[in-house]
């Protein structure tokens, strides 16, 4: 196969689901053949990215991710994609093994929150503990002068709540907590745009779309982004 991208996914497998139907259904196709070529690697037993992140003593996802990005990389894919935000606290040391360019997802939704919204000054970011802490959206907001706006202890406990306990354990996704989280990071927080760092929050979207208040939807730019790229790919073949 040529002209094919490679998606490092399956943390966690509905997350990852919900990228690749978003991923065809945003696809301009009318027969089987005007879909893009990928291979999708479901690495589900990847240690928990955030676990480790708060406690360096527990197994780290390094080892596998490095392990995906080699082999894949054999195969030569244009590009990779990474359907996991707290996956990118690893970007550097990923990249640093492979010529195949990874799309940094952080760095999209930054940069499409500066084409979106450019008069905007306060981004919050709810996610995973891991990537609320880690520094990964801080580093690329504080680089575009992006104040950045953080949830509280008690926010942050739903958010974990709404991730691990609702959609990890049981693929279920509360939509009424899910919609209070976002307004609360606008109410009490004072973010003008809400970041889903979090592929899960990004599967809440999907399932229970928040209409009323500007969000970044980090898997969705991603999937915006895959299609831009891949479709370079087929007009330049």
């Amino acid at each position: 196969m040529k002209d094919f991208f490679t998606i490092i996914g399956g943390m966690g497998t509905p997350a990852t689901e919900s990228y690749l139907r978003l991923l065809n259904k945003r696809t301009p196709a009318h027969q089987d053949q005007d879909y893009f070529n990928y291979v999708l690697v479901n690495h589900a037993t990847v240690p928990d990215r955030s676990t480790y992140l708060m406690d360096h003593t527990q197994p780290s996802p390094l080892p596998d991710l490095l392990e995906d990005i080699k082999q894949q990389s054999q195969l030569n894919p244009s590009f990779f994609v990474i359907a996991c935000n707290t996956a990118h606290y690893f970007y550097d040391e990923l990249q640093a093994v492979t010529t195949v360019p990874i799309v940094h997802m952080p760095r999209e939704t930054v940069k499409y929150i500066k084409e979106k919204y450019p008069n905007v000054k306060k981004v919050g970011v709810i996610g995973t503990k891991g990537t609320t802490t880690d520094g990964i959206y801080d580093r690329e907001l504080i680089k575009q002068n992006l104040e950045v706006i953080k949830p509280t202890d008690q926010i942050q406990k739903l958010t974990t709540k709404l991730i691990f306990e609702d959609i990890k354990n049981q693929n279920y996704v509360d939509g009424e907590l899910f919609h209070e989280i976002v307004k609360q990071m606008v109410q009490k927080q004072g973010a003008e745009v809400v970041i889903l760092g979090c592929t899960e929050l990004s599967y809440a979207q999907e399932l229970a779309p928040e209409l009323e208040i500007p969000i970044a939807d980090s898997q969705s730019i991603l999937v915006d982004k895959s299609i831009e790229l891949a479709t370079k790919l087929r007009k330049n073949d």
